[in-house]
């Protein structure tokens, strides 16, 4: 019997995957299961293949696994074109057709007969491919069930039944999900369904199957939720009250999430023409004293730059989200990927200063984003929340006893009016804002407007300590040396007074080192712990720290270790080249892992990678990921 159930739920957008998939995740989760899915889709609002992944175990699950061991195929019924010989294939069939490779041996399909013919299945050699995998196929009319009791779309519901049905699974939990969101006659019909096809999948079917689903418990209240949950949540807790955005995949669901929320605590939440408008609407805000941020993905936050750059110059504290998917350009704006790292260290003009933090799970995005506030609000600094596709939308099961945090509202070195009153002005009155020769860890005071005794100038021109445009030499090398400062400054507090955002794999004194950041985290993890239990000796750091980077721990990483390999999600191997950048002696120790196909890494993958790059063989994995040499190799 398998210790873990991957239930891979297929169809085609606008077929309620989504919204199934999460009240099916959260009655694991409420059996006492840990819990991680996966979401992939395409980027269209009606038709196209996409799946939720959702593996549950009785032990923490911090990644997708390697396959999976359940699918519910429904079809796609917003097919754009039923026919084989279309641009784009028979996609009706997509659901149960291209996700039979990933399928385990001994797994279990459901797919909905009303909707995939036997000519489609045969099409696709199921039943062959069946026998050879030892697959356990149950061709049910789900699409008929549910025409009998309401409407088409309930068919999600009836594959549901037929799920709990099949792994012997009660349906309490389900029921009380299906309660909170609906009632009347609707929550009639679908409970009448999922009865009717639990009870009808119980009677038709023999059951030569062992998959079950694992027996569980939580010894605390656990809440299901997303990066973008927790990124959200973090900016409430520390204060932000005011958020500007133009909607753009990922980024979106943290602009949505607080712009729901904000209505019942005093905030602000615009939709304005561009991403340009936003960043600069959130840098006004934050000048005139709201705790403010703004966000987009990468092509979105191109445009950001000249407002980033801005609010760096008049050193205005602020917040920024960016959302990585595939790119260049548009690229596959649904799809993850970690290439956006050097467009967010580099991106606005000149000497640029600015903090940057990607964290690489739902705990990491919470604590990081009101880390990401207080350092911007100490500091008068941007600071950058980096993150992707995959953090943004992967749920997992969270101790609701995590969230019990006091509210952060300060606006950090900000002064009171009775403190201006005590601060240096120049002759006609005004508060010298950028005064560099008393500035402590690079920060000068600050005022808002309003405050009296805290008048200024704020211009993106370099200027003089009370905000005039200033080109004087002397002035500018004071200005520029008392920024660059910050980041020394912050950098010797995160080392000296904080307990470090970076994540440890592993026994300390293993040979083998492995690194990455952001949300490849948990499939590093997984791998790591496989290579220990067969002997191997591995340890890893997921790194948090990129601006200004936490060289003092990646050093101390590097030099415990005979090699490194880092793993990453893009082409061009940019979190390694930021490490040389900063470490550059440590180039001939780091290989890199790279995968670009729009998928996460499987932990077997990182696995592998190991192994090859171990064994010094002249070849490449055998999945879709690229080992990269060490520098001068």
């Amino acid at each position: 019997m398998s210790d873990e159930l991957i239930w891979r739920i297929a169809g085609g957008s606008g077929d309620g995957i989504d919204s199934t998939s999460q009240n099916f995740a959260k009655a694991l989760m409420r059996s006492g299961l840990d819990v991680f899915t996966h979401r992939h889709y395409p980027s269209r609002i009606r038709g196209g293949h996409t799946y939720v992944e959702i593996r549950a175990a009785d032990r923490e699950v911090q990644s997708r696994g390697d396959g999976y061991n359940f699918l519910l195929s429904l079809g796609d019924s917003f097919a754009r074109n039923p026919q084989e010989e279309a641009y784009y294939g028979n996609e009706e069939i997509k659901p149960l057709s291209e996700n039979l490779d990933e399928l385990r041996e001994g797994g279990i399909i459901v797919y909905d007969e009303g909707l995939i013919s036997e000519e489609d299945v045969e099409a696709v050699n199921l039943h062959e491919r069946a026998e050879e995998n030892d697959w356990h196929v149950f061709p049910v009319d789900l699409r008929g069930l549910a025409k009998e009791h309401g409407r088409e779309v309930m068919r999600n519901t009836a594959g549901v039944g037929v799920t709990a049905a099949l792994l012997d699974m009660d349906l309490e939990h389900i029921e009380d999900l299906m309660s909170d969101a609906m009632g009347g006659d609707i929550l009639e019909a679908n409970l009448e369904i999922l009865h009717e096809a639990y009870e009808m999948t119980k009677e038709d079917h023999d059951f030569e199957h062992d998959l079950r689903v694992p027996e569980g418990s939580h010894e605390t209240e656990q809440a299901l939720l997303s990066g973008s949950n927790a990124i959200a949540y973090g900016a409430i807790d520390a204060g932000c009250r005011f958020i500007a955005g133009y909607p753009m995949t990922p980024w979106t669901d943290v602009f949505t999430i607080l712009s729901q929320n904000f209505p019942d605590m005093g905030g602000v939440s615009e939709q304005v023409e561009d991403e340009i408008a936003a960043a600069a609407l959130a840098v006004g805000a934050s000048h005139a004293g709201v705790k403010a941020m703004s966000g987009s993905s990468g092509g979105g936050f191109a445009l950001m730059s000249e407002p980033l750059g801005l609010a760096e110059m008049t050193e205005t504290p602020l917040v920024l989200i960016e959302a990585m998917r595939a790119g260049p350009s548009t690229g596959m704006p649904t799809k993850p990927e970690q290439a956006d790292l050097e467009h967010v260290l580099y991106t606005s003009q000149g000497d640029s200063q600015r903090v940057v933090f990607a964290p690489g799970n739902i705990e990491e995005a919470y604590e990081q984003t009101r880390l990401a506030f207080e350092i911007a609000w100490d500091y008068q600094i941007p600071a950058i929340i980096i993150y992707d596709q995959k953090l943004s939308g992967e749920n997992t099961n969270v101790d609701v006893e995590f969230f019990d945090r006091d509210p952060q509202p300060d606006l950090g070195s900000t002064l009171t009016e009775e403190e201006l009153r005590e601060a240096a002005h120049d002759n006609s009155g005004k508060f010298k804002r950028f005064n560099h020769e008393d500035a402590e860890n690079g920060v000068a005071q600050r005022s808002i407007p309003g405050q009296k005794g805290g008048r200024y100038l704020a211009t993106g021109n370099e200027h003089s300590p009370v905000g005039h445009i200033s080109e004087d030499p002397d002035n500018r090398v004071a200005q520029m040396e008392r920024r660059l400062e910050k980041l020394e400054s912050i950098r010797a507090e995160l080392d000296e007074e904080r307990d470090s955002t970076q994540t440890y794999y592993g026994p300390d004194d293993a040979d083998y080192g492995i690194i990455t950041w952001g949300s490849s985290q948990g499939a590093v993890s997984e791998a790591i712990e496989r290579l220990n239990a067969q002997g191997h000796s591995v340890k890893g750091i997921s790194v948090s720290d990129m601006m200004p980077f936490a060289e003092k721990e990646v050093t101390e990483f590097l030099e415990s270790v005979d090699e490194a390999m880092v793993v990453e999600m893009n082409a061009t191997a940019q979190f390694r080249g930021l490490i040389q950048k900063e470490l550059g002696r440590f180039g001939d120790k780091m290989t890199s892992l790279l995968k670009f196909n729009g998928n996460p890494f499987e932990p077997a993958e990182i696995v592998e990678g190991y192994e090859v790059n171990l064994a010094d063989e002249d070849r490449q994995p055998t999945a879709q990921v690229r080992i990269e040499p060490a520098a001068g190799d």
